[in-house]
């Protein structure tokens, strides 16, 4: 049987998002927040070289910049004919088939959420750590990350664009210390003289690239969700594009260029040992010289607050995607409507803090470190999650392309996407293929399989539930990708088919 609908007239919430509130700026804002600039700066490249023991961090952030670049041609191409908060769920249903649709939607709430509740991790740590170390307070982290909790699940159902301003204001804040830092670092050379090396493409075929490129890959992860935003654009046709573009360039060449401004600064034979030793205030130590103890601080509360908007944006991503389940009836039909008032997808918001809640409340209890086993671990899972949906969509657009072509031209809908296919492929064989260098484990550890594993297990459930919904609800199942047009669609009858996206 079909999941019960909910109707319209006892029920304070709709079944459409807020229309027109979004502009390019305002979507740039929302995923360059879920990219965290600072904190990929200051945590994750120093993370990258103190974990994986190569020099090659900053080539691989522009490596994977060029790909995920050539990947959001076929991308944002799809995105002018399929326009749905469902976003890698819509595009893999219309290109690969429903099934395999509906497992990459498994695997897409399974990865978003790793990544928005491992930030906690990270938000209540760094947090707690901060008070502490400044103003002699001691606050567990648990805490702190369920202050930032209540927050986030407030914001999480109030409109959107008042979440944009929020966002925006910590962004340009983050940004311009990011890149403060960067210049300061960059002029203050170890050696004397500025070195170039640690941009050598020669670190792409080193051993363990793949280690670093998997962490270049988390750092970006966010960015791709511009057309989750894309039914609260003011043009989805032209924003999306236009905001895919930027995020992408901006991100790119921001952590690239950070990442060597902290080779420059500390040296390219010191740069390992250096992140090892002082990890997270590695930036901080070496900028501390020139601009003093006020911008160190600025820059500590400033990576509070990095972490903070990363926790909202990926917050504001699982919502969506729950509500596109939901509205198309492949989750529990609740999830599926907005708040009238704030347009909202109400019960996807409450759903992941309510998850969220449960998580942190787990290891609060269990006492697991909340930087290795809660932040490193759950997102490093999350952002290989978000790579296996990447490589999905890529392919997923030959194949929508290779039915009707909409009017585009060969490049968008087939060379760029079939390049991007194979070099987002031999990234994902690689990560996996040296994912206990990620985590830090034995070759031998269980935990190296155990995570990829998690997603196999999403994936083979979405492949049987859609065939459950095949059987039990066709029309459900004919709906599945339709995005807008599945909320009119009477779930007990054929579905009409839609008018711009091809079904499979």
């Amino acid at each position: 049987m079909p999941f019960a609908r909910i109707p319209a007239t006892s029920s304070n919430v709709a079944n459409t998002l807020a229309r027109s509130k979004l502009g390019t700026p305002a979507v740039v804002v929302f995923v360059m927040a879920a990219a965290a600039p600072l904190t990929v700066t200051a945590g994750g490249a120093t993370s990258g070289f103190a974990i994986t023991g190569s020099k090659g961090i900053p080539v691989a952030y522009l490596a994977v910049a060029v790909i995920l670049a050539l990947f959001a041609v076929g991308y944002v191409a799809m995105s002018r004919h399929v326009v749905n908060a469902g976003s890698f769920y819509s595009y893999v249903s219309q290109g690969l088939g429903k099934p395999t649709g509906v497992a990459a939607a498994f695997v897409a709430v399974l990865a978003y959420n790793a990544m928005q509740i491992g930030l906690y991790g990270g938000f209540g740590a760094v947090l707690s750590g901060w008070l502490h170390d400044r103003f002699g307070i001691s606050i567990a982290w648990w805490l702190c990350a369920l202050i930032g909790w209540a927050i986030v699940a407030v914001l999480g159902v109030l409109r959107i664009d008042l979440n944009g301003h929020v966002l925006a204001v910590m962004l340009a804040a983050e940004v311009a210390v990011a890149g403060l830092f960067a210049i300061v670092m960059v002029t203050h050379p170890a050696e004397g003289s500025v070195s170039f090396s640690t941009l050598s493409p020669s670190y792409l075929i080193a051993p363990g690239i793949g280690a670093a490129l998997v962490t270049a890959v988390t750092g970006f992860v966010g960015f791709e969700a511009t057309t989750v935003f894309s039914e609260e654009t003011k043009d989805p046709r032209r924003t999306v594009a236009r905001a895919t573009y930027i995020a992408v360039a901006i991100t790119g060449l921001l952590y690239g260029g950070s990442a060597w401004a902290l080779t420059v600064a500390s040296g390219p034979d010191k740069i390992v040992p250096d992140a090892q030793q002082y990890s997270t205030e590695l930036i901080f130590k070496l900028v501390q010289p020139q601009l003093g103890q006020f911008f160190v601080d600025l820059g500590h509360m400033l990576f509070v607050t990095s972490l903070f908007a990363a926790l909202l944006s990926f917050h504001h991503t699982v919502g969506r995607y729950l509500f596109s389940l939901g509205r198309e009836k492949v989750l529990p039909s609740f999830l599926g409507r907005t708040s009238r008032v704030t347009g909202a997808p109400k019960w996807g918001s409450v759903t992941q803090s309510v998850l969220a809640l449960v998580v942190l409340i787990g290891y609060a209890i269990a006492h697991a470190d909340p930087i290795v086993h809660l932040f490193f671990w759950v997102t490093v899972s999350g952002g290989l999650g978000v790579l296996i949906l990447m490589t999905l969509t890529s392919a997923a657009v030959i194949g929508f392309f290779g039915r009707d072509r909409l009017g585009e031209n060969i490049w968008r809908r087939v060379i760029a996407p079939v390049l991007a296919t194979i070099a987002l492929g031999w990234v994902l064989y690689l990560t996996i293929d040296q994912f206990d260098v990620l985590l830090g484990v034995t070759p031998d550890s269980p935990l190296r399989w155990l995570f990829p594993a998690s997603f196999g297990v999403a994936a083979i459930a979405g492949l049987v539930w859609a065939g459950l919904l095949k059987a039990w609800s066709p029309a459900v199942y004919e709906a599945i990708g339709m995005g807008v047009n599945a909320a009119s669609a009477n779930p007990f009858a054929p579905a009409a088919p839609l008018a711009e996206a091809r079904q499979p």
